[in-house]
């Protein structure tokens, strides 16, 4: 079994990873995570340095609590939702695991471009978690 999660340094990435850590341990699944970025001008050197740091400090939280896991940092010009689908088909993932932000009335119209792809597409189950408040 393994467990697709799509983690972003916000809110909504932190609590997709702590609800899918808990999922992976009480199922003694394995987790991958995936922070995705397009590239190019959406992402700096300086961010990309501070995503590094952040996803090296996932990796220690993740061997802490003693959960097998993977964590890959994708920058290859796909969207995000594209990076989930594909790694979800590769390691016929489970299920996914994303995190929602608040909206803003108008922003409820549209869920968000990834996070609508990703529930419409997925190969398999996606759990959507929200932020804290």
């Amino acid at each position: 079994m393994t467990i697709v999660v799509g983690y972003v340094p916000r809110p909504e990435g932190r609590a997709a990873l702590r609800r899918a850590a808990e999922e992976a341990r009480r199922r003694g699944t394995r987790l991958v995570v995936i922070n995705s970025n397009r590239g190019g001008r959406e992402l700096d050197d300086e961010d990309a340095v501070q995503h590094e740091r952040e996803l090296t400090e996932v990796r220690a939280q993740l061997d802490a609590e003693g959960i097998d896991h993977e964590v890959r940092q994708l920058v290859r010009g796909l969207d995000p939702a594209e990076d989930l689908i594909q790694v979800a088909t590769e390691v016929q993932a489970d299920f996914i695991v994303i995190g929602l932000r608040r909206r803003t009335p108008v922003g409820k119209l549209i869920l968000g471009s990834n996070a609508q792809r990703i529930l419409l597409e997925s190969p398999c189950p996606v759990l959507a978690v929200k932020a804290e408040a």
